[in-house]
């Protein structure tokens, strides 16, 4: 099998476990994921398998959307739930008004400079900075450019809400003034920290919080209503509905089909040429999916300026 399983992970497991899951499921040593999911996250995990791990590459920089449920009123070590317990005060007390929230969240809208969380698996002189923190050792993160392209309150709810599902929360126009949880949708770019958000969010309203659950509702063009339970894909293997070929993960390219000879080059990695090609070439200079006879993904090229077609990676 060379492709991708759409799995919506349960809480608990690590993203790794999910990993070893699917390798024991399908009997197959080369997988790999485009995006960790926390333990206590639930949601879509794209899980590549076979050929599919080498375009891995392609697919960790897709826009990913969460829906989240941020506490107000307690932060935490861990910026999440998990630590929860080692919080040794009762909390602050919620008093934000509908207006100071939304100033807030306005001011992480956009691109900005986010730190990520000391509890992270981000490196610091090559060692991931939760073993340094864990040993409540000091750990000094580089903040790094991320970009907001949406986030908005989904509602405003009781202590007691449930964990965030596919089909969650209905959409409310206000806030509850003095609400203790915040329920928020967020499209956002590759490497962002939802934890971080939710931290951020508590430290300027000055009232401290942190993220309670999280579920990943899409990656890229996928969303997790698409995607299978492990129970799913343990009964049903490679036949699951979740399955999607190393062609679909790239859809949203351009596609070029090529001559006998085009095809000879492109699989020993060579330039084409317009001559090569046996259909129209690509309106504009990028990445394309260059397609062999049977219409499956040979390889991914990007054309330059010099107008040839660059093979980036050839798949077979």
């Amino acid at each position: 099998m060379n492709g991708a399983l759409l799995v919506d992970k349960p809480p608990g497991p690590t993203s790794h476990d999910i990993v070893a899951f699917v390798r024991r499921t399908l009997k197959i040593s080369r997988v790999g994921h485009t995006g960790t999911l926390d333990p206590l996250a639930t949601g879509l995990l794209v899980v590549l398998v076979g050929h599919a791990t080498r375009l891995a590459q392609f697919l960790v920089a897709d826009e990913k959307e969460y829906v989240a449920d941020v506490r107000l009123g307690i932060a935490t070590p861990t910026y999440d739930a998990a630590s929860l317990s080692e919080v040794r005060s009762a909390g602050s007390e919620v008093r934000c008004s509908n207006a100071e929230i939304e100033a807030v969240l306005a001011e992480f809208r956009g691109t900005f400079m986010q730190t990520p969380p000391a509890f992270s698996a981000k490196k610091v002189d090559g060692v991931p900075a939760y073993r340094q923190a864990r040993k409540d050792l000091p750990v000094e993160l580089k903040p790094v450019e991320v970009t907001v392209r949406e986030l908005e309150v989904l509602a405003s709810l009781s202590p007691h809400l449930a964990p965030p599902t596919a089909d969650s929360a209905p959409r409310t126009p206000h806030l509850a003034p003095r609400a203790s949880l915040l329920r928020l949708r967020v499209a956002v770019s590759s490497g962002f920290y939802v934890r971080s958000l939710a931290h951020d969010i508590g430290q300027r309203l000055g009232c401290g919080a942190h993220l309670e659950a999280l579920r990943r509702t899409r990656v890229g063009g996928f969303r997790v209503e698409e995607a299978c339970t492990l129970d799913v894909l343990e009964a049903a293997g490679p036949a699951a509905p979740c399955v999607r070929t190393m062609n679909g993960l790239l859809g949203a390219w351009p596609e070029v089909r090529l001559t006998e000879e085009g095809l000879r080059r492109a699989g020993h990695g060579n330039s084409l040429g317009p001559q090569h090609l046996a259909g129209r070439p690509p309106e504009r200079p990028g990445r394309v999916r260059v397609l062999d006879g049977a219409g499956e993904l040979l390889a991914v090229a990007e054309e330059r300026p010099d107008g040839l077609l660059h093979p980036l990676l050839v798949l077979r």
